[in-house]
């Protein structure tokens, strides 16, 4: 009987210490981080978003787990009485990322395109027309690479009443915030040989037509991860550079390079020249192939050409000229690092920051999809931050994804300092990644 006792009182004690052990865990000491409290009243906080890639079909689009998270934190934006504005920083609508034997527009238009994608999306554009409709919080959208064809009057169309930061040609844009000079928001492809607009290629082709090379590398990669990155149908005919052929024909070689390299890292079932890729968007009307975009040699070490964008590697400096592109990349730089998102940052610092005619502090890109806090000088040896607002993809490999930015501006007491914080929304709770501060 004692000992039965005995072993009752144990029992007794175990539960209650398990008991106590739990009851600690379910109130964590941490407390949880509000990252759109200024601990004031003042309603002075910006707030960054990029790179959402939101698709006109769940089948194939790289947002999907994703939306019901985005939509809380959109939400909880809207009610927070800190926060002034909400930047859309490029790549919300995604006209890119579609397999290439995957009609875009359905054989209807944009218009159309836009409106499907809203519908897929309800959930993320009632909350952002929400937010807009309120008029407490000022929500801008400066385009991206991936909606780089999306006209102003079809982003209206969506989300009507949104404040659209866009330069003078179509698919570019920077941002400043209303009272902020010092700080630049731009997507940051215009400094990227496939990203960028390109008005001069495939003129004869698709009159028009601004898509840069990247469109068709995007529509193959999707292709390619839609077939679960098979067994490649074909192998690439090598290319020998052109020793006799000039700068043009040694570009041409890079060129090819590059696609070589995708063509391995996303390879796909079908021969080269299968006209698969439909492309009936901005200017295009037919269907390519493989071997339309890759340059060829007809013999080992002879003249390199290629069918579409052809000439691409001479018109870069016009290329950059009609971009707004403030200090001129080298075309053999350009296309050597076209797949560096090191490369997207640098052009941040070189462009802004090391830039006699720019007055910018505090410079925000996406593109990268590496979110990132990076603390610098300027020309003039004052401090710069640059930011990456990272992504919401669903899967981004071996890096976070549900990224965004808060920037909260100095106010008029002397000790006050300007701050940048680097958040991720994972498991739908904001956890502080970076951060860094600076008086003006």
């Amino acid at each position: 009987m004692k000992i039965m006792k005995r072993l009752l009182s144990f029992s007794l004690l175990m539960s209650l210490l398990l008991l106590l052990t739990l009851c600690k865990k379910s109130n964590p000491a941490v407390p949880i981080i509000n990252p759109f409290s200024n601990g004031g009243t003042e309603r002075n906080m910006i707030v960054i978003i990029s790179d959402l890639h939101l698709g006109a079909d769940t089948s194939y689009s790289e947002c999907k787990v994703n939306l019901g998270p985005l939509e809380k934190l959109l939400n909880q934006i809207k009610v927070a009485p800190n926060v002034k504005e909400l930047v859309i920083g490029g790549d919300l609508v995604d006209e890119w990322y579609v397999p290439a034997t995957t009609d875009t527009y359905q054989g209807k238009d944009q218009a159309d395109f836009v409106k499907r994608l809203a519908t897929v999306n309800k959930g993320v554009f009632d909350a952002f027309n929400s937010i807009i409709r309120e008029e407490n919080i000022l929500v801008t959208y400066v385009p991206g690479n991936h909606d780089l064809t999306i006209t102003a009057a079809n982003i209206e169309s969506i989300l009507p009443g949104i404040n659209q930061a866009r330069d003078n040609v179509l698919g570019l844009g920077t941002y400043s915030p209303n009272g902020h000079p010092e700080i630049a928001i731009e997507h940051g492809h215009r400094y990227n040989f496939f990203c960028a607009p390109d008005p001069f290629s495939n003129q004869d082709i698709a009159p028009g037509t601004i898509m840069p090379p990247g469109y068709f590398y995007t529509r193959m990669a999707a292709l390619s991860v839609k077939q679960k990155k098979p067994s490649p149908g074909e192998t690439l005919p090598i290319v020998i550079p052109n020793i006799g052929g000039g700068e043009s024909q040694d570009l041409l070689y890079r060129y090819w390079k590059k696609w070589a390299e995708s063509v391995k890292m996303f390879p796909i079932t079908y021969k080269f020249d299968n006209k698969i890729i439909i492309a009936n968007v901005n200017g295009f009307t037919g269907n390519y192939s493989v071997n339309d975009l890759v340059p060829f040699q007809t013999s080992p070490g002879g003249f390199i050409d290629v069918v579409l964008y052809h000439g691409v590697q001479d018109s870069w400096e016009a290329r950059q000229t009609y971009n707004n592109v403030p200090i001129h990349i080298a075309t053999a730089h350009a296309i050597d690092s076209v797949s560096s998102n090191t490369e997207t940052d640098h052009q941040a610092g070189l462009q802004y920051f090391m830039n006699p005619a720019s007055d910018k502090r505090i410079v925000v890109f996406g593109h990268t999809h590496v979110p990132r806090i990076d603390v610098g000088t300027s020309y003039e040896g004052k401090k710069c931050i640059y930011a990456n607002s990272g992504t919401w993809i669903d899967v981004n490999p071996q890096l976070t994804t549900m990224n965004f930015i808060v920037i909260t501006p100095q106010n008029l007491d002397a000790s006050s300092q300007t701050l940048v914080k680097l958040y991720n929304f994972e498991k739908e709770v904001a956890s502080k990644m970076a951060e860094a501060s600076m008086l003006y």
